[in-house]
């Protein structure tokens, strides 16, 4: 879509956003040493970016920021480097040499460490699924289309989901299949339910129940109210008050307002997550709070099951690279921490 020349160029506009904050003139992106045209060719492809929308005029000056759509593209061209000095590399690894007698202790500690970094927010779901396991497991039906599925945990809590009963699947069979669940997974860690049940359930479930695949996906759909047993936390929420564009404390009430709405922010992050680091920009993000804002989340994982998720929330003018290699090291090596744990 872009030529090589004006790939440059948004790259250069992007990065000197991010340092300074300010509108990008041409005179300035001609100066430096990788770019090389002069300032005449550059404001020609500025104009050509602005038109295809990867570059805003903010006012009746002569620079430009980035747009929303600039900023994807940035992110998505993004070349891997190891932006991290030394230090900030010794950081990250003498947190996984300390002695941590909990893990939620551990993840309140990575949040500290993720925001005092970037000097952005840093959001983090920590899983009770790590002590917390399946106590019952019931199916109420409604009627002849729906049920609901109840997930009682050892630590007392209730989750429930409305779920779809096929069609065709008798009471008894329901009934049946309940206390298979109940004898076979009674006391199975949270995280492990859905690989026990296609594991240990599904062949046993195959011999008995006439409607055995379109019940395991119904299945497989109940276990996620159980699965949702997470804890937020939060760290240096206050961070974004010392970005330029959120020094308007109006401006920035939204967001800090959101941050404090735990059942929205979990669903949001947990929405957001996905296989390795998932990169939600302005308005890609679910709440209008954010609309100004970039999301970077990665998960962690315990036994190849995704157990939490840790995210940077900043400005859209976010040191993208940098933050991205921050948290590839620390869900990695969070993942080999938590698979150590006796």
């Amino acid at each position: 879509m872009l030529t090589e020349r004006q790939r440059m160029i948004l790259t250069a506009i992007v990065d000197d956003y991010i340092r300074s904050a300010e509108p990008v003139g041409s005179r300035s992106i001609s100066k430096r040493g990788d770019v090389g045209y002069s300032p005449a060719t550059i404001r020609n492809e500025m104009a050509d970016l602005e038109e295809l929308g990867f570059l805003e005029q903010p006012h009746t000056s002569a620079g430009r920021i980035p747009s929303h759509k600039g900023y994807r593209y940035y992110v998505d061209h993004l070349t891997p480097l190891n932006l991290l000095t030394n230090d900030e590399l010794t950081t990250l690894k003498a947190f996984f040499a300390e002695k941590l007698n909990a893990t939620e202790q551990m993840i309140q500690h990575a949040g500290t460490i993720l925001s005092q970094m970037t000097n952005y927010t840093s959001i983090l779901l920590g899983p009770e699924v790590f002590h917390t396991s399946l106590r019952h497991f019931q199916l109420l039906p409604l009627n002849e289309t729906t049920a609901v599925a109840i997930v009682v945990t050892n630590t007392g809590q209730v989750e429930n989901k409305t779920i779809s009963v096929p069609a065709g699947l008798s009471v008894s069979e329901m009934e049946r299949v309940v206390n298979l669940l109940n004898r076979k997974l009674t006391g199975v860690p949270i995280y492990k339910l859905k690989s026990a049940l296609y594991n240990e359930i599904g062949q046993e479930m195959q011999r008995h129940i006439e409607h055995f695949e379109e019940l395991m996906k119904v299945l497989d759909q109940a276990l996620d109210a159980g699965t949702d047993a997470q804890r937020l936390f939060l760290s240096g929420a206050t961070n974004m008050l010392t970005q330029p564009e959120f020094r308007d404390v109006d401006k920035v009430k939204g967001i800090l307002d959101l941050l404090e709405e735990t059942p929205t922010l979990t669903k949001m992050i947990s929405s957001a997550a996905g296989s390795g680091i998932q990169v939600r920009i302005g308005t890609e993000n679910d709440h209008v709070a954010f609309a100004n804002c970039s999301l970077i989340t990665a998960t962690y994982q315990l036994e190849g099951e995704a157990v939490g998720t840790i995210g940077i929330l900043g400005p859209t003018r976010m040191e993208y690279a940098r933050v991205i290699r921050i948290l590839e090291i620390l869900s990695r090596d969070l993942s080999k921490f938590l698979t150590r744990m006796p």
